[in-house]
């Protein structure tokens, strides 16, 4: 994934996306601890360039692994190229925070994710 500043976050989270359908990405202004979720009120405008809202203007390729923890993938993010990020894993019809299971791969994530629309599917 190309990180560059006139890209757009929602381009980022579309990106993201096609990898992992059960997972999401949203933004945030402030940085959330290891194990904590991000503060609703600090979640960015996705129609907002990367370059508006990131604290290191470094361009570069973020190669994102299904095998890479979810902590591992937001502190690359914050670390490499100034920006928050937190992870999402779809549970029904609801989006959680993966705080709890941070430590879990994006693929487990996703699976898991999978499962639960899975079952909301065979409901309907």
């Amino acid at each position: 994934m190309k990180i560059t500043d006139n890209k757009r976050l929602i381009q980022v989270q579309e990106e993201f996306q096609e990898d992992f359908p059960f997972l999401k990405i949203e933004f945030y202004a402030g940085q959330h601890q290891a194990g904590e979720g991000s503060r609703a009120e600090e979640k960015l405008d996705p129609q907002l360039t990367i370059g508006e809202v990131r604290s290191k203007h470094r361009e570069g390729d973020l190669q994102i692994d299904g095998e890479l923890e979810v902590r591992q993938l937001e502190k690359l993010f914050f670390d490499d190229y100034g920006l928050n990020v937190q992870v999402f894993r779809q549970s029904g019809h609801l989006w959680m925070q993966t705080s709890a299971s941070d430590h879990w791969t994006l693929e487990k994530q996703n699976r898991k994710g999978g499962h639960s629309a899975a079952i909301v599917n065979d409901q309907a």
